[in-house]
């Protein structure tokens, strides 16, 4: 995106990162900082625009948060895409599922001062939904390793129809909804006017972009480096670096006893990080895989997904033993993905 606007200072730095793995490596931690810092005030600034004009807090608590703290992914992924690195962009979008599934969900079990409630509706329609699009996501991958275009257009499209069965169930009472789950605005933002707020929001939403770019350029140097696949690192690098709005909204719900917040942001990213960032970035160009990362990646993500949902629908909640499952879940991955694509 920046080397349409700058093209010679980005092919100039790009240089300079390539040239350089400490400098990549500083590159990436420093991109992080500001993602983290820039997806904070996106949250920040999106749920204060929404409360202004009176959106319904099941918007904010459910559905834009959601789509606030997957901004990362989806902008890290659009510029992969944009720059030809699609195992990257898939990778970051499947890696954020199984980051945002054990180790953001897992930790926010662990810190709630009790055991977590889960809401039957959400985890019936919602956890349903993310089990069958990720079962599409892999059936559409299957045959030739690619999903293309018009696979991503469905993707978004059953999304929208998520989304429309969600707020005819929400004006119906039969969610379940209790008033804990409301999302409160911030007071940092909630008393500014709505210039300043507006500001705040493009400021943050820039933030995200060129973080986004010198992410994808600095990972994409790394895995050069150390002869690792672009797949592996974003499994795990970049998608453990772009789950941190996730992360930090989920802990930060916990810790003040709305746990219901947290599920319902990490039930609707996981569902955006396969039907929004994976489908939006089909749209810009196919996603193609080798069948040695399509066959680690998706399976992965199924044994998380559904550990996720047979220790939350087990009495409908999620206690601190289970919260350490899942994170143990999460670092075996870890494990099992550096043994896996290590070099022979």
């Amino acid at each position: 995106m920046l080397r349409t606007i700058i093209p010679d200072l980005m092919k100039a730095i790009e240089g300079g990162i390539n040239g350089s793995s400490i400098l990549a490596w500083i590159v990436v931690i420093i991109s992080f900082i500001i993602l983290a810092k820039s997806a904070d005030l996106f949250v920040d600034t999106s749920i204060s625009v929404a409360d202004r004009f009176n959106i319904s807090k099941l918007v904010i608590g459910l559905v834009l948060v959601s789509f606030a703290t997957t901004a990362p992914e989806l902008c890290v992924s659009l510029t992969a895409t944009f720059q030809g690195n699609s195992e990257m962009a898939l990778g970051n979008a499947i890696g954020s599922v199984i980051c945002n599934t054990g180790l953001a969900l897992g930790i926010a079990g662990i810190i709630a001062p009790s055991a977590i409630r889960v809401l039957p509706k959400i985890l019936k329609i919602s956890g349903g939904f993310l089990l069958g699009i990720s079962t599409l996501c892999f059936i559409f991958i299957m045959p030739d390793n690619t999903l293309s275009l018009p696979e991503g257009a469905i993707l978004i499209a059953l999304f929208f129809i998520y989304l429309a069965y969600i707020f005819r169930e929400y004006k119906s009472g039969r969610m379940g909804l209790a008033p804990s789950a409301e999302t409160e605005v911030p007071e940092n933002i909630k008393n500014n006017n709505m210039s300043i707020i507006i500001s705040f929001f493009m400021i943050s939403l820039v933030g995200i972009l060129i973080a986004s770019e010198f992410i994808v350029i600095s990972a994409t140097s790394i895995a050069e480096s150390l002869h690792i696949p672009k797949a592996v690192i974003a499994l795990t690098l970049v998608a453990l670096g772009t789950s941190v709005p996730e992360v930090a909204t989920s802990l930060s719900a916990a810790r003040k006893g709305f746990g219901e917040i947290a599920i319902g942001n990490i039930l609707g990213a996981n569902i955006l990080n396969i039907c929004w960032v994976a489908g939006a970035s089909a749209l810009v160009n196919k996603l193609v895989l080798t069948p040695r990362e399509m066959y680690f990646m998706f399976p992965a993500m199924f044994i998380m997904i559904v550990a996720m949902l047979i220790v939350l629908r087990t009495h409908y909640r999620l206690t601190k033993k289970e919260g350490i499952m899942l994170m143990a879940l999460y670092f075996i991955y870890i494990a099992g993905t550096v043994i896996f694509f290590s070099p022979s």
